[in-house]
């Protein structure tokens, strides 16, 4: 085999398909710049690894509750079992926690409901949040899922670190349990579109992050620019699970920001891969290859600099085998979808690229401009598009399908039915970096299915109702008022006329005097209703006060005399 070494990168090419072998070398950056034809060193030095297989693509039908699934969303986990996290809107009655079952058979996606321990912290819907697992250090299961940042259904970007995992499991009804965790030191700035990843380092672990994206500081915003959003300073943060201690790192080698990349953790090194950077708008080719070395006291971190082929956002990254990795989707560009696909090999110090044969893509997904999706791990991902509402049967905006890496039997490939692209959408495609993201998820079950069809349409006749000719609550501006709200306003139920609900805020209602009409349950009645009631009872019949004669005070009354001539004239008068 012939092979020739431009520092320390060496590049093999198999046939039609380029494999990129970077060596990781410290202090030193890698430039790619010379191939060479062979057979593929992966011959060698890949043994136990899966065959290299064909991605395959599944069509899906979108069933209940798919409609919640936007751009944005994240998969995670447990077993045999995928959830959904990070629906469109605030969480509705059926379903208040906002976390989902994913339900797969037959090529029919559906969501069903998920219920939290009475312990758990409150879990908001989180857009482009970072997502990675925890496992079991005896057989490797996933026990835990970490979630930091994100953008609420509000467009508040959140800054909360919140750890998953499950409370009981009992006759295939799961139970998940959500903490907060409460960190301390160099908390990282609220964000979304970032990375976290977990090291391992001398018997001890630590979360890192980096990257992604935030609002503008408040003092440097503008009315024109109030929600203009920047890269968060390139420094990395390394956090302590057990005591929620965060430190924050500043990397030489890394200048500027980035969002939207890959990130692939190895026992004490963390690949991250690509990303949008906003500043200079570019996707870059470098792989930083950071070292996390924990030692007692203050950890060290170094950071080499290598060269890929590879110019990509928002891609999708999921896990075959320990050292086997294979990224998919994304963007090239700000109009270029990345249709290739590629398998990243981690072998000791060395990280490999291989692009492999990518699906047959449908005409809709060839053609749309957008697309998104998630990991439901064993190298899984599931896919969405825009669609075309008058040619789907479902509720749901979006097509889906599920792309795979394994046998063509288990997931065959299906024509696409959901109708002519002659109406597809002409608009101009949405940033790239707000349509993707990465997680980790499954499958299966049997549980009663969430039915959003079986409720009403809370925009209209529940919570965000125009109760009253003053009311001006905004589902996207609200903010809680009283103690015991959540992600909706207090309502209290007005007696007057056919009865309606009406928002306590709005009736400039006291929390106290809130509690108690609803403890005591009394009878209450809105303010254009209360002067209606009191119109139409009969006044009560008042007995009226007997008040005692006043009396004049410091003289007495004067006697009127009358003379002798005046009785005389009336004594002849009545004669």
């Amino acid at each position: 085999m012939v092979k020739e070494r431009v520092n320390s990168v060496k590049f093999w090419v198999k046939r039609s398909q380029t494999v990129t072998h970077i060596a990781g070398v410290r202090g030193t950056s890698a430039v790619c710049d010379s191939t060479c034809t062979s057979r593929s060193l992966l011959e060698d030095d890949t043994e136990g690894r899966t065959e290299q297989g064909v991605m395959s693509l599944q069509t899906l039908v979108a069933s209940n509750n798919t409609s919640l699934i936007q751009p944005g969303f994240s998969l995670f986990r447990f077993g045999r079992h995928v959830f959904f996290f990070g629906q469109k809107g605030w969480p509705k009655r059926s379903c208040p926690t906002g976390v989902f079952l994913v339900d797969l058979k037959s090529n029919e996606l559906k969501l069903r409901s998920t219920t939290f321990s009475n312990e758990s912290s409150y879990l908001p819907p989180l857009r482009h949040p970072a997502v990675t697992s925890l496992a079991d250090k005896s057989d490797g299961e996933i026990i835990q899922y970490l979630i930091h940042g994100g953008k609420t259904p509000n467009n508040e970007v959140s800054q909360k670190l919140y750890i998953i995992s499950i409370a009981s499991a009992v006759n295939k009804k799961i139970t998940l349990c959500c903490r907060e965790k409460d960190l301390e030191g160099d908390i990282p700035a609220a964000r979304y579109g970032h990375s976290i990843n977990v090291v391992h380092s001398r018997g001890k672990k630590a979360v890192v992050i980096f990257g992604g994206r935030s609002y503008v500081p408040l003092n440097q915003r503008t009315t024109e620019k109030w929600n203009s959003v920047v890269d968060c300073e390139p420094y990395i943060y390394l956090i302590d699970l057990q005591f929620g201690c965060s430190t924050m790192h500043t990397i030489k080698e890394i200048q500027d920001g980035l969002s939207f990349h890959v990130s692939i953790s190895r026992n004490d090194t963390v690949y991250i891969i690509g990303g949008h950077s906003l500043e200079n708008n570019i996707r870059s080719t470098n792989v930083y290859k950071v070292n996390v070395d924990l030692l007692l006291g203050s950890p060290a971190i170094t950071c080499n600099i290598l060269q890929s082929r590879l110019s990509l956002s928002s891609s999708i990254v999921t896990q075959t085998c320990p050292d086997e990795f294979f990224i998919v989707g994304g963007y090239e560009s700000d109009s270029q979808k990345k249709m290739t696909c590629h398998k990243v090999l981690i072998s000791g110090n060395n990280i490999d690229f291989e692009e492999v044969e990518a699906p047959d893509w449908t005409g809709e997904i060839k053609h749309s401009k957008t697309w998104f999706g998630a990991d439901m791990g064993h190298g899984t991902v599931l896919l969405g598009i825009p669609g075309d509402n008058k040619n789907q049967n479902s509720d749901s905006s979006f097509f889906f399908y599920l792309l795979s890496h394994g046998e063509e039997d288990n997931l065959m490939a299906q024509s696409c039915s959901q109708g002519s692209l002659d109406d597809q959408e002409d608009s101009m495609p949405l940033e790239d970096s707000e349509e993707f993201m990465f997680s980790g998820g499954g499958i299966i079950s049997d549980e009663d299915i969430y039915n959003e069809d079986d409720e009403e349409d809370e925009s209209e006749t529940g919570y965000w109702i125009t109760c009253c000719s003053d009311c001006d609550l905004d589902i996207n501006t609200w903010v809680p008022y009283y103690s015991t709200e959540l992600n909706k306003p207090a309502m209290i139920y007005c007696s007057g006329e056919d009865g309606h609900w009406v928002h306590a805020q709005c009736m400039d209602l006291s929390e106290h005097m809130l509690i108690n009409l609803s403890e005591n349950n009394i009878k209450y009645f809105c303010n254009e209703h209360i002067k209606l009631e009191r119109g139409l009872q009969t006044p009560k019949k008042m007995t009226p006060v007997m008040k005692p004669p006043l009396k004049r005070v410091g003289r007495k009354p004067s006697i009127s005399r009358m003379s002798p001539s005046k009785k005389s004239f009336l004594r002849r008068l009545f004669e």
